[in-house]
């Protein structure tokens, strides 16, 4: 089993999109991405536009090649959109790479609001049926129950967790559990993975109380003990502060704990945290916004690079 992170906070957008290839099964999880259309009042900044191209560009690839596709939930950083803003992953652009795969997909959540709504705009998208997966298992495959994004009632609906086996190795993607309630940990434990990608807790969120903090702390300590290799990322990784948080919980004796870039051999560029400082040292012109929006903007085939880790 071969696991490919191909975007996430760690690596310079909002996302968990996620390749898992099997002897016979090319399985592509969360197909989506988004880079935070407003942070401390402002635009995603040119260097993370640059990037967002390319993560879209893999992320497109890879729909072209996958036999399994799934859908975690339909949050606009997780699947593509129709109506996309232009630093997320239209559903034209998707569609058009689908060679055919099989989808298994979290029901829409109830009552139905404008996220629930994207489930039936996507079937009319793709010209085909979106089935339910919730509970389901077949050929290696597994999906969880609908579980709860991040802290119970907190209004942001439910997400559905994948298993995926081969042979004796089992990969989980927890999606956006935010490692905020023990239901969900409790279900990736009785899964017996050695590997685990995990959304963590967003700290740069002001709702969120000490207590919720500490149970996340706890609920990723419980994980670390069982699970050979835990990948905290996405939500946790917004902020620099969740970037010590994840290196005070690895520091600790026992079992592999790491964020996506590292556990890709790549550099950490978490450009969201890092936009007020991206703005200060590169300024933007007046009207590249628009610009780009607007198609006048080539960026052609790399990102700039920054010679300095931050």
């Amino acid at each position: 089993m071969r696991i490919e992170i191909i975007g996430t906070e760690s690596l310079g957008v909002r996302g968990l999109c996620t390749v898992v290839t099997t002897a016979d099964r090319v399985i592509l999880i969360d197909p989506g991405l988004a880079l935070g259309f407003r942070r401390l009042g402002r635009m995603p900044h040119p260097l993370q536009v640059h990037l967002g191209d390319r993560v879209r560009r893999s992320i497109v690839a890879a729909t072209a090649k996958a036999t399994d596709i799934v859908f975690s939930h339909y949050h606009g950083d997780h699947v593509p959109l129709v109506g996309a803003n232009p630093y997320q992953l239209d559903a034209d652009s998707f569609a058009e790479a689908c060679r055919n795969p099989r989808f298994w997909c979290k029901s829409p959540d109830h009552p139905v609001d404008r996220i629930s709504r994207r489930y039936h705009d996507l079937q009319r998208a793709l010209g085909r049926s979106l089935p339910i997966a919730e509970g389901d298992r077949a050929g290696g495959l597994s999906f969880s129950d609908p579980q709860p994004h991040g802290a119970a009632g907190s209004g942001l609906g439910a997400v559905m967790m994948t298993r995926i086996a081969e042979g004796d190795e089992v990969f989980v993607h927890a999606s956006d559990i935010q490692l905020l309630e023990e239901d969900p940990v409790s279900q990736i434990l009785l899964w017996r993975p050695a590997t685990v990608l995990v959304s963590g807790p967003p700290l740069y969120l002001s709702r969120l109380t000490p207590g919720q903090v500490e149970g996340a702390l706890r609920n990723a300590r419980r994980l670390a003990e069982e699970v050979e290799t835990l990948i905290i990322d996405h939500h946790l990784l917004r902020s620099r502060e969740g970037f010590g948080w994840l290196d005070a919980l690895a520091a600790k004796p026992g079992n592999r704990i790491l964020c996506a870039a590292d556990y890709m051999g790549s550099r950490r560029l978490p450009l969201e945290a890092w936009r007020d400082r991206l703005y200060r040292d590169m300024p933007v012109p007046e009207g590249w916004h628009q610009a780009y929006a607007a198609g006048r903007i080539d960026l052609g085939e790399s990102a700039p690079e920054r010679d300095r880790d931050r």
